[in-house]
């Protein structure tokens, strides 16, 4: 289970708990990890490099590797909502605030972005893969309720599952960006929003026309009930 945002400023009881900060064990980890990748390696690094015991990392994470994986992308979604309250979206378009969400995210991983490159090769392997489909939907569910949407029909399922599509691409293109602007990458993000507002715009053209077509239903229900003369 993540930590909740009062205890990101606390670390856990014990001699060593005064000296160091959650963040601080954050920060140092994500600093071990494009050498020593996601494990417990990292985690000992992380805490030696701090001036404490090796083990350290596992008293503040039990969970080992995935509960450290789930508080680092807990706390940058909440820096994401921090950042972009609803008061600075709502007078935006749909597409506008969902542009806005993703390159912000985007922009608060800057910092560690060889350990995100880690993670991503991470999620690729079979064990990984259903924890790596699971921070994903957290994170696009936390960014549509950000944008404003309260689904709860079959759109909620659909807008999360395109914007994941989304992000997983957006992040792929991130990755191999060495434009300071990320312009690679904000171009690609307004072409898959394109794609999915013209895909939108029509199926919403294509519903408004099956409703003046011909109904099968109602053609054999008059030749079964012809009107009264």
């Amino acid at each position: 289970m993540s930590k909740t945002p009062a205890t990101s400023d606390s670390a856990p009881a014990g001699d060593e708990a005064p000296a160091v900060r959650l963040a601080e064990f954050r920060e140092a980890m994500l600093a071990s990890v494009p050498f020593h990748g996601w494990s417990d390696a990292a985690m000992r690094h992380a805490a030696r490099s701090l001036g404490l015991d090796e083990e350290f990392g596992h008293v503040l994470y039990p969970g080992g590797i995935p509960e450290f994986i789930q508080e680092w992308q807990d706390a940058v979604d909440l820096a994401l909502l921090q950042r972009l309250p609803p008061e600075r979206l709502a007078g935006m378009r749909i597409r506008d605030r969902i542009r806005s969400l993703v390159m912000t995210r985007l922009e608060l991983l800057v910092a560690h972005r060889e350990a995100v490159r880690q993670l991503v090769a991470r999620g690729l392997l079979p064990a990984h893969a259903p924890e790596m489909a699971q921070l994903v939907w957290r994170s696009v569910d936390r960014m549509w309720r950000a944008a404003g949407d309260r689904a709860t029909d079959i759109n909620y399922y659909t807008k999360r599952t395109i914007l994941a599509g989304i992000w997983s691409a957006t992040l792929l293109v991130w990755l191999d960006d060495r434009d300071e602007t990320f312009a690679e990458t904000r171009a690609f993000l307004d072409r898959r929003i394109d794609g999915v507002m013209r895909f939108e715009k029509w199926k919403a053209e294509w519903r408004k026309g099956r409703e003046n077509l011909p109904s099968l239903a109602r053609f054999l229900g008059r030749l079964r009930y012809p009107p009264a003369a």
